[in-house]
C-alpha cells in the first residue's frame, strides 16, 4: 500500500498523458491567433479554419484537469480508476478549481478506488462486475460529492476571496497592484487563480483601462522563461538541476513561452510543485509590480512577445519581463535540488506514453 502512495510516480505518469494534449492544444491556439483566429462563440455564423484551430486548441485545454485526474487515478489503481478519475477532473473544471483540483481530485478517487479494490467483498456472481461497473459508480458517486460539496470548496473560497481582494486594491499604489495581480498569474498556470486575475485585467480592458492587461500577458510568460533560466544557469555553473525529462519539458515549455502559453510549465510544476510555484510567485510579482509602476499598457489581450512591441512604453515592458525572469530563474536554481538520479518512465507504467522521447531541437 505504501507503493501505491508515491506521489511523484503518479504525477509522472499523468504528465506523460497530459504532455501532448497541452502541447497539441497549445500550438493549435498560437497558430490560430497568429492568422487573426478567435474562438466561436456562435456556431450559427459563418466562422474560418482559423477560428475553428483556436476554438480546438482551447476546447483541449479544457481537457487538461480530467486527462491529469484520470491519469492520476490510473496510475494508482488502475483500470478501475480510470472513469472515476476523469469525472473528478470534469467536477475540478467546473467548480473553477482547475489543474490543481483536478490533481486532487485524482490523488483522492485513485486512493479510494485502490481501497475499495483491496477490501470490497462481494458475491461470486458480481466478482465480473467489480472493475467496471461496482467499484466506478460507488468511487464516482462518493468522492464526487465530496469534491463538489468538501475538497473544492476551500478551492472555490479562496478563489472568490482573492477576486474581492484584487478589486479592493485596485485604487492603491501601482507597485502593490502590479506585485499582487503577478502573484496570481504566477500561481497556477492558467488555474483558477490565473482565470481570476486574466478574467479582472479583461474586464478592465473594456473600460479602457490597458495597465492589468500587460501585467497579464507579461507574467503570463514569466514561469516559461524563469524556468529556462534555470536551466541555462546549471548549464553554465556545471551543476545538474533537472532531470532529462525535465530538461525536455522545458524545451518545450519555452517556445510556448513566447506565444503565452503558461500551460508548458505545468508539467514541471507537478513534479516539483513548491519549489517551481514559488519562484514563479516571485517572478511573476516583480514583473507585475515593475511592469504597473512604468504604466505599461496593452489594448491587446494575447499574443505573448509578438504583442510586446505594440505596448505603450515597450521598453519598459521588455525589462519588466526580463527582471521577473530572471528572478524567477535565479530564485528556482538556488532552491531546486539536484536529482539523484532520472526517473525512468518505464519504473512507472509499461504502456504509458514515453515522455523523454518529446524533445525540442
Amino acid at each position: 500500500m505504501l507503493k501505491k502512495m508515491q506521489l511523484k510516480k503518479h504525477a509522472l505518469t499523468a504528465i506523460s498523458y497530459m504532455l501532448p494534449l497541452v502541447v497539441t492544444a497549445g500550438l493549435l491556439i498560437a497558430i490560430g491567433n497568429f492568422t487573426g483566429g478567435q474562438v466561436i462563440t456562435d456556431y450559427s455564423k459563418s466562422y474560418s479554419a482559423w477560428d475553428a484551430l483556436v476554438s480546438l486548441g482551447v476546447l483541449g485545454m479544457g481537457l487538461l484537469a480530467p486527462v491529469i485526474s484520470g491519469a492520476i487515478a490510473y496510475s494508482i489503481a488502475d483500470r478501475p480508476g480510470i472513469a472515476p478519475g476523469l469525472f473528478m477532473g470534469l467536477i475540478a473544471n467546473s467548480i473553477g478549481a482547475g489543474f490543481l483540483g483536478g490533481m486532487l481530485g485524482g490523488f483522492i478517487v485513485g486512493w479510494f478506488v485502490l481501497l475499495l479494490k483491496t477490501h470490497l467483498k462481494v458475491p461470486k456472481w458480481a466478482e465480473g462486475l467489480l472493475p467496471m461497473l461496482i467499484i466506478p459508480l460507488f468511487s464516482t458517486v462518493i468522492i464526487g460529492v465530496l469534491m463538489y460539496f468538501v475538497f473544492g470548496v476551500p478551492i472555490v473560497w479562496a478563489t472568490d476571496a482573492l477576486h474581492e481582494f484584487l478589486v479592493g486594491l485596485q485604487g492603491s499604489g501601482r507597485f502593490v497592484f502590479g506585485g499582487i495581480m503577478g502573484l496570481m498569474v504566477g500561481f497556477d498556470f492558467g488555474g483558477p487563480v490565473n482565470k481570476v486575475a486574466s478574467l479582472f485585467a479583461d474586464g478592465m480592458l473594456l473600460e479602457k483601462i490597458y495597465q492589468p492587461e500587460a501585467v497579464k500577458v507579461l507574467c503570463s510568460m514569466v514561469p516559461p522563461f524563469g524556468v529556462t533560466i534555470a536551466l541555462v544557469l546549471s548549464k553554465l555553473f556545471h551543476t545538474k538541476k533537472f532531470t532529462t525529462e525535465e530538461q525536455d519539458n522545458i524545451g518545450i515549455a519555452f517556445p510556448m513561452g513566447i506565444c503565452m502559453i503558461t500551460e508548458g510549465v505545468i508539467p514541471l510544476a507537478a513534479v516539483d510543485p513548491i519549489r517551481i510555484i514559488a519562484s514563479s510567485m516571485l517572478g511573476c510579482s516583480i514583473c507585475g509590480a515593475l511592469s504597473m509602476t512604468f504604466n505599461v499598457g496593452s489594448k491587446v489581450p494575447s499574443g505573448g512577445m509578438f504583442i510586446v512591441p505594440t505596448m505603450s512604453n515597450p521598453l519598459m515592458a521588455f525589462l519588466s519581463l526580463f527582471a521577473g525572469s530572471l528572478a524567477m530563474g535565479i530564485l528556482l536554481f538556488i532552491l531546486k535540488k539536484e536529482p539523484k538520479e532520472d526517473v525512468k518512465l518505464e519504473d512507472i507504467k509499461e504502456e504509458e506514453l514515453d515522455i523523454a522521447s518529446i524533445t525540442f531541437n
